[in-house]
């Protein structure tokens, strides 16, 4: 089971969030111009669902190293040099993942202390914007996870870029 958490979820999560928001988006176009009604509620889960999506796939684009980088340039640099930058900016991306974390917890404990309720659903709104703490705490997992696994092997590749992309 944990193998395939590992794997899938957030590939999961991301799909789901995607097919509810085409689902919803759908529903409210045949409603609207077929029935001349609406539901107010499609909107606002489509909203949540779209924000849950993007990060889910942002944390799924740390694990798979889809993350926009400029390797041309990298790998183009000798080993050393190379290998140095792409540390660095990775250093850098983990810094700004753990100011983000701690930004994200201030911002729910502010949400957790004085409860705001979404219009339509009527739930509490630290639920659906938890998210920002997730994400980041994923990415930063997905990230450090990388990592242990380069430290791990032969280390001839830079950390989760393969070989592919590099000329070294």
């Amino acid at each position: 089971m944990l193998r395939w958490l590992e794997r899938f979820f957030e590939e999961t999560i991301a799909c789901t969030c995607i097919t509810a928001v085409a689902c919803f988006v759908f529903l409210q176009v045949i409603l609207r111009y077929g029935f001349n009604t609406a539901l107010s509620w499609t909107e606002e889960l489509s909203g949540i669902a779209m924000v849950w999506a993007v990060y889910m796939g942002a944390a799924l684009a740390v694990r798979e190293r889809f993350h926009v980088r400029i390797m041309a340039g990298v790998v183009a640099l000798p080993r050393k040099a190379a290998l140095a930058l792409v540390v660095l900016g990775d250093a850098v991306w983990l810094a700004f993942n753990l100011f983000m974390i701690g930004v994200s917890l201030d911002y729910l404990r502010l949400l957790w202390a004085r409860p705001s309720t979404s219009p339509s659903l009527g739930i509490n709104m630290f639920w659906p914007e938890s998210i920002v703490l997730i994400g980041f705490v994923l990415m930063t997992l997905r990230l450090l996870q990388i990592y242990a696994r380069w430290l791990a092997s032969d280390r001839r590749e830079l950390p989760g870029v393969s070989s592919e992309y590099q000329s070294n």
